[in-house]
């Protein structure tokens, strides 16, 4: 008798969806009875296609992103893309994430990605360290996820709506933010100081918000009223135009962003005007730089390069950009000052052309907020940065400028709790006689001895630059003792040069000190990162 071979089962599952071999397997031999077997042109399913016609699959294990090795915010976008072109679309979208965890976008870069992947964020322009460059990115991966051909209907586990109890309590994220109260605002610069930088508190008695030191504080800012006025000029449109129940002023005021441009404005010109002017706007809609000044077109510039449109008011507003909260470290302790929060503020100020810009947060911060005044506000927790629950344990604070904002946070609340673990800051500036920020305060805990260390890096005193990195490499035997002691060391200020230029320091430290080879000291300060030795808060 003749036996008949069965014909193999064809593999439509490719080998990159998440499932077992067993399940790989079943699911292939499921879909061969779906098709026929001899037709052509069978086209293998996406992973995501796959994963979705279980229903509710198990998501990739934590390690299905390869180590999520574009998770470095000193890697350009095209750089991290790069890492993750052979990902699903899912870490697609997370590596296109400025990857700073900041927490601007309510969460953190994968939390936030992992949302507008499975459609439970629709807006895609929260991740604002990122800039248009990441709204661009991230928007074209949407489209992607849109494209994607539709599966079968399953059936979806029900949902169970969140009872309204349940609903966080006022300023604990940025969508239901809490109302305080501005109490002070002081300059920390003396005179003489190329920089301009606020010690800036609030009373939170009205709001009874809650926080730790490592947590940030999320501030509405309103927009330059010059600026608003110069706006409404340039449209030549009524002040009083009615926009959804309130005034186009009222709109421009705190409703939308001024700066950057975005791309849908250039849209909206694009759609009433020709010629060239039309060339022009698609161009910058669609990201191209062809006068090679794109970024530095705010609203009001971006108005002025097209003189003589006249948008309608509201198709205007609805081009433009939500005005974003802004994020800042925290500088103070709730143990120390009960009922009170403070920020340290870099004033933002620069001229492009004949025109001053000015940072909408820190400004407003500086001189539009006045005490008393009432700020909608809320609480970032932290992501992996925060002091150890054990107080016996020695932390290590690199701080230069404004980065010193939480670790002044760290050494009051370390006060407070009388925590007997040993505390090293390294802060660096400028000019030691006039950028030397909480200087009183920190020479009253070195002689208390609260303060174990302190080493100061400035960059103006001399002919020679001196930055933190520097002083790392000076002390580099005594922190490299501190580290084989269990010390926790942190990092707060500048992604894109100093946590780099810090993180570079403390490889060659290790590598020296701790008698490795470089790839072996790169590898010990990896380890420190995964173990929560090495915590940064970057931006």
């Amino acid at each position: 008798m003749n036996q008949t071979t069965p014909s193999p089962i064809p593999s439509l599952v490719p080998d990159s969806a998440p499932f077992s071999e067993e399940q790989r397997a079943w699911l292939n031999g499921f879909f061969a009875g779906l098709v026929s077997l001899d037709s052509a042109g069978i086209t293998p399913l996406s992973a995501e296609q796959a994963s979705a016609l279980l229903g509710g699959a198990p998501a990739p294990a934590e390690d299905d992103d390869g180590g999520a090795p574009w998770h470095d915010q000193t890697l350009p976008l095209a750089d991290r893309m790069k890492s993750a072109e052979d990902k699903p679309l899912r870490w697609k979208m997370m590596a296109a994430m400025a990857q700073q965890d900041c927490g601007q976008c309510g969460s953190d870069c994968k939390t936030y990605s992992g949302a507008i992947f499975e459609g439970k964020e629709t807006r895609l322009n929260l991740c604002v360290p990122g800039g248009k460059e990441t709204t661009r990115m991230v928007k074209a991966l949407a489209e992607q996820l849109g494209a994607t051909p539709p599966l079968p209907a399953v059936a979806a586990p029900a949902v169970t709506e969140a009872a309204p109890s349940t609903r966080p309590a006022p300023g604990c994220s940025r969508d239901n933010p809490a109302t305080a109260t501005v109490a002070s605002c002081r300059k920390l610069n003396k005179q003489g100081s190329e920089k301009e930088t606020w010690h800036v508190e609030f009373d939170l008695a009205s709001c009874e918000l809650d926080y730790v030191v490592g947590d940030s504080f999320g501030v509405f800012p309103t927009n330059d009223p010059v600026l608003v006025e110069a706006v409404i000029a340039a449209l030549d449109a009524p002040a009083d135009f009615p926009i959804g129940g309130r005034t186009l002023r009222e709109v421009l005021h705190d409703g939308v962003s001024l700066s950057p441009a975005p791309d849908m404005l250039f849209q909206l010109f694009s759609y009433i005007t020709g010629g060239e002017r039309r060339k022009l706007a698609r161009a910058l809609a669609n990201g191209e730089d062809p006068h090679g000044d794109a970024a530095t077109l705010d609203v009001l510039a971006a108005i002025e390069k097209f003189p003589g449109i006249r948008p309608d008011p509201e198709a205007f507003i609805e081009a433009l950009d939500p005005l974003q909260p802004r994020l800042y470290s925290i500088s103070s302790s709730p143990k120390a000052t009960p009922g009170r929060l403070a920020l340290t503020v870099d004033t933002v100020r620069y001229t492009i052309g004949k025109r001053q810009r000015l940072g909408v947060a820190s400004t407003c911060l500086a001189e539009r907020f006045m005490p008393g005044d009432p700020v909608r506000v809320y609480v970032q927790k932290a992501h992996n940065f925060a002091l150890p629950a054990d107080p016996n344990v020695p932390i290590i604070m690199i701080g230069p400028g404004t980065g010193v904002a939480p670790f002044r946070a760290f050494l009051h609340e370390r006060s407070a709790i009388k925590a007997p673990g040993r505390n090293w800051l390294f802060f660096g500036h400028q000019r030691s006689n006039c950028d030397f920020f909480y200087e009183d305060e920190f020479k009253a805990m070195k002689t208390s001895g609260v303060l174990t260390r302190l080493t100061l890096a400035w960059s103006r005193d001399g002919d020679q630059k001196i930055y933190v990195q520097d002083r790392m490499r000076e002390v580099g035997r005594e922190l490299w003792a501190w580290l084989a002691d269990g010390a926790i060391l942190y990092v707060c200020g500048d992604a894109k040069r100093m946590a780099k230029d810090v993180e570079l320091a403390l490889v060659d430290i290790v590598a020296q000190y701790g008698a490795r080879t470089p790839a072996e000291a790169a590898g010990f300060v990896h380890e420190l990162k995964k173990t929560g030795r090495y915590q940064q808060d970057v931006y």
